[in-house]
């Protein structure tokens, strides 16, 4: 049984110490709500664990699975560093009055902009990407007579997802320089060679929703090898390894994630077997959990509406959000548990898929889904919807994007507000003022 489900003497869902059913009449639905308590013990999971195994490390929270000022300020609170990718994310993370010197940018094509705004605001590091971002990072520095910490991201050849993982010659991924090719050595040549950029270390990323620890393992054995051979040919000992996110969480029965520490304690393990057998110095280790830390801490409400029953094939019932709120099961076939939260613990004597109102035939959120007797008026709760829902949410068939709710201690918080439809349009010009 999911570890979330708890219930009042109502047989209400229970979710922070809330009553959901009180949540959804307090602000609507759909309705994003996170257990803050949950960011925080995941978060800590990391931290601490580095901790006790007495090794100096940033656990970076990779800000494009939720990002929003309430969102990074509890992560500064937590003492994380913070992961982002473009100047939205850098410009939220400035407005959550984020530690400038613990952020990380990424990216695979970092605009002019992008980087002029990293290079303002003093931030921590950039992960290089690519050679084009090279010459162009370091024209900005030379310009602007500042330095900048940059890792140099390379693709060992690993891929990993669930309990799978692939060893390929050659990656082929739109991020990084490639090991075997002889990319992430000339890229670091090019680095060497600049007297603004100060290259500290390496960074990979190899996947997501791994289960397993083998996938790490390897891709550490890979950059060891690579960053010895710098050592003997350049004398580089970097004083950083990041190995970057992907640690699974649980969606369903067919989850089966290690405990966060686990990934910790493999990963330093490795690193300093291979810093022993190589005779390097032991780098701060740096890793990207981002779904780790909120996806099981986010569930979504919806009120359920119409219901479609045809007979010896399926029955359809439908739901106020969907593919808006959460593509993932659109996209990627993401599967979802829910309970209907008014009714948790009602004998389930019915079988119904969660259709959204998108008109998209494939605007599915759960297919085959075992569940009380559903009426309209109640409300559906899924779990595990804390990462890449708000941050992945559009306006399609201009819906309003969902309010998010923080959770903690029996208390709730407006953290993000509703758009109206107003919003939505907001930005919207008249033919007539175009023709004017």
């Amino acid at each position: 049984m999911n570890e979330q489900i708890k219930t009042n003497e109502k047989d209400h869902l229970i979710f922070g110490g809330i009553d959901t059913i009180d949540l959804a009449k307090k602000y609507g639905t759909p309705l994003y709500v996170y257990d803050v308590n949950r960011i925080r013990a995941n978060a800590r999971s990391f931290v601490n664990q580095f901790e006790k195994l007495g090794v100096k490390a940033q656990v970076a929270y990779a800000s494009k699975a939720f990002s929003s000022v309430a969102m990074l300020q509890v992560a500064k609170q937590e003492g994380l560093s913070l992961d982002v990718v473009s100047q939205g994310e850098l410009y939220t993370a400035l407005k959550a009055d984020f530690p400038v010197g613990k952020i990380h940018l990424h990216g695979n094509n970092k605009s002019h902009a992008e980087l002029k705004m990293a290079i303002e605001n003093k931030i921590g590091c950039i992960v290089i990407d690519n050679f084009h971002e090279i010459e162009l990072l370091d024209q900005l520095l030379n310009e602007s007579n500042q330095k900048m910490d940059v890792l140099i991201r390379v693709t060992p050849g690993i891929e990993a997802h669930t309990h799978d993982y692939i060893l390929t010659g050659n990656e082929d991924s739109k991020f990084g320089f490639d090991i075997n090719s002889g990319q992430a050595e000339e890229a670091f040549k090019r680095l060497l060679k600049s007297d603004q950029i100060q290259l500290k270390g390496l960074h990979c990323h190899i996947g997501s929703q791994i289960f397993e620890t083998e996938g790490f393992v390897l891709a550490v054995k890979r950059l060891f090898k690579l960053m010895n051979d710098w050592k003997i040919n350049d004398q580089f000992d970097p004083a950083v390894l990041n190995v970057g996110g992907g640690f699974g969480i649980r969606y369903t029965d067919e989850d089966q994630p290690l405990p966060l520490e686990d990934y910790v304690t493999a990963l330093v393990e490795e690193i300093k077997a291979q810093a022993n057998a190589y005779q390097m110095e032991f780098p701060e280790i740096w890793i990207e959990p981002g779904r780790a830390i909120v996806g099981n801490a986010g569930i979504t409400l919806y009120e359920v509406g119409s219901k479609k029953e045809i007979p010896n094939v399926r029955n359809y019932i439908s739901v106020d959000g969907g593919m808006t709120d959460n593509i993932r099961p659109a996209l990627y076939d993401a599967k979802y548990e829910a309970v209907i939260a008014n009714k948790v613990t009602a004998p389930k004597t019915y079988e119904g898929s969660i259709a959204g109102k998108c008109c998209e035939s494939g605007d599915m959120l759960i297919w085959d889904l075992r569940l009380p007797e559903v009426v309209a008026g109640d409300i559906l709760a899924v779990f595990s919807t804390g990462a890449y829902g708000y941050s992945m949410a559009s306006h399609y068939n201009r819906f309003a994007k969902p309010a998010v709710v923080f959770v903690e201690d029996g208390k709730d918080k407006l953290v993000v507000e509703r758009e109206t439809y107003q919003d939505v349009s907001r930005y919207d010009l008249s033919y007539e003022q175009w023709r004017n």
